[in-house]
């Protein structure tokens, strides 16, 4: 396991049986952007990426 990917472990560990609203977890990216706005670039990144998964034109 790379060093980044504890924060991804644990959060599988702690909440990978919940199920939440991606409108949930898109408040929750705002409020970390809030609070750590030096994380903007990399949030925004994710979201996109995210948001993107399915679109067969970016393939």
């Amino acid at each position: 396991m790379y060093f980044t990917d504890r924060g991804i472990e644990e959060l599988a560990d702690r909440r990978g049986e919940e199920s939440v609203a991606l409108a949930w977890v898109a408040e929750r990216l705002r409020e970390f952007v809030d609070l750590n706005p030096e994380f903007e670039t990399p949030i925004e990144r994710l979201a996109t990426w995210l948001a993107r998964l399915d679109d067969e034109d970016d393939e």
